[in-house]
């Protein structure tokens, strides 16, 4: 039998893929009310030169104005190579148990697999933004600012370019070009900076009320590709990149806000996926600077459980909003997919998470979904032979859980 040629295998390989086009996802982007982000913050995005192509944001720098000290919680990726930057994140929270005013996040580098000189740089990059905050109580030497990068892994940061951004956004600069701001289009320009292949930036806001008093939530997140998020506290081991960071105007203490971000991100970001593949730079952060809570005490899990679940459960809708984002902006994604499973129905109700999520990622269930792949006998074998050890979480037998992924 004569050899196929090339040309003539590669065309029966090609008639059997048929590519979709990419829905337009603009609509997912929209102007948001000045009046619905957290009091006593400032902003902005700007160009600062870690992306070639002029003008493009990519640092982003958000400041804690309140007068009230500002709780910081954060949920890191368990890659076994954790990014310098969050170390560094990790070790602030640790050293100020929980307290944090301020956040600088750039785009294009990833800071990842850098070494010693990466470690200097994100530290480098705490320094600058901390010298952007007011004194507070004659604590000078307190570092305050967490850190997050993203973008290519293996190379080192413009760190003089970037210093020099953070720096311009000082007011007492003698070149200041300050662009902080507290409304929508400081918020916008800073999303923007988060971004590397999104497509739109994520971007939401929200009024919630505990016994009356009104309080806001708004966030940002970036992420299109290597989205698999596995993140957990600080604290213990941990095991490029899905980065977010919420804010609120709310006052809670340090441990309670860790436990309510903790509890958010299983149920949000910790069961998302696009592609299957973990990042080295994952990392949700929460700051909590009570602007909006004045007379009022913070929030505490053990002193006031009823306020504390309000706050946790509006905490947790909100993540899975932003969550969502980064699904429906995965890279070629063409479908939005829920996978929602009743574990009373179950067998004792104890169905571990990690044969949930393998059957969401698997490529078996993606073909089926975009109805190409109609064998169902391999369909169902591969939720009852595969497994997966990526995540030892029991979900609860009581309730109802979603895992959300997209499809190309």
């Amino acid at each position: 039998m004569a050899s196929l040629s090339k040309t003539s295998v590669w065309r029966r390989f090609s008639s059997t893929f048929t590519s979709k086009p990419t829905p337009s996802k603009t609509h997912l982007h929209a102007p948001i009310p000045d009046s619905a982000f957290p009091k006593g913050y400032v902003l902005t995005g700007i160009h600062a030169g870690v992306k070639k192509k002029p003008g493009v944001l990519d640092l982003a720098v958000i400041l804690s104005t309140s007068s009230r000290p500002a709780s910081a919680a954060a949920c890191f990726t368990r890659n076994a190579f954790k990014a310098a930057p969050v170390v560094v994140s990790q070790q602030v929270l640790e050293q100020n148990q929980g307290r944090a005013r301020a956040l600088v996040v750039n785009s294009g580098c990833a800071n990842a697999v850098t070494g010693k000189q990466g470690m200097e740089d994100a530290w480098a990059m705490v320094a600058a933004t901390d010298a952007l905050l007011e004194p507070n109580q004659g604590q000078k030497s307190q570092k305050e600012t967490l850190v997050m990068s993203t973008g290519v892994i293996g190379q080192t940061l413009p760190i003089s370019k970037i210093l020099a951004g953070i720096t311009s956004q000082s007011p007492k600069s003698v070149d200041s070009k300050s662009t902080l701001g507290s409304g929508f289009e400081a918020w916008e320009r800073a999303a923007r900076a988060f971004m590397t292949t999104d497509t739109f930036p994520k971007l939401r806001a929200r009024t919630f009320s505990i016994r009356g008093k009104e309080y806001h939530l708004a966030g940002m997140d970036k992420g299109a590709g290597m989205i698999h998020p596995n993140m957990g506290p600080p604290s213990g081991q941990l095991h490029a990149t899905l980065l977010g960071c919420i804010l609120t105007d709310a006052a809670v203490v340090p441990k309670s806000l860790q436990s309510a971000l903790t509890y958010a991100v299983d149920r949000s970001f910790n069961s998302i996926s696009v592609d299957g593949d973990m990042s080295t730079n994952d990392t949700i952060l929460v700051l909590a600077n009570g602007a909006a809570a004045e007379g009022s005490a913070e929030i505490d899990e053990q002193a006031d459980p009823e306020a504390f679940e309000l706050f946790k459960q509006e905490l947790t809708t909100f993540a899975i909003d932003l969550a969502q984002l980064v699904v429906r902006d995965g890279e070629g994604a063409t479908k939005f997919v829920t996978v929602s499973v009743d574990l009373r129905r179950c067998s004792q109700g104890r169905i571990p998470y990690f044969y949930l999520r393998p059957r969401k990622d698997s490529t078996l269930r993606r073909r089926r979904e975009l109805g190409t792949y109609p064998r169902r006998n391999r369909f169902y074998s591969s939720f009852s032979t595969s497994r997966s050890y990526s995540c030892l979480c029991f979900l609860h037998p009581c309730r109802r859980h979603s895992t959300t992924s997209s499809s190309r």
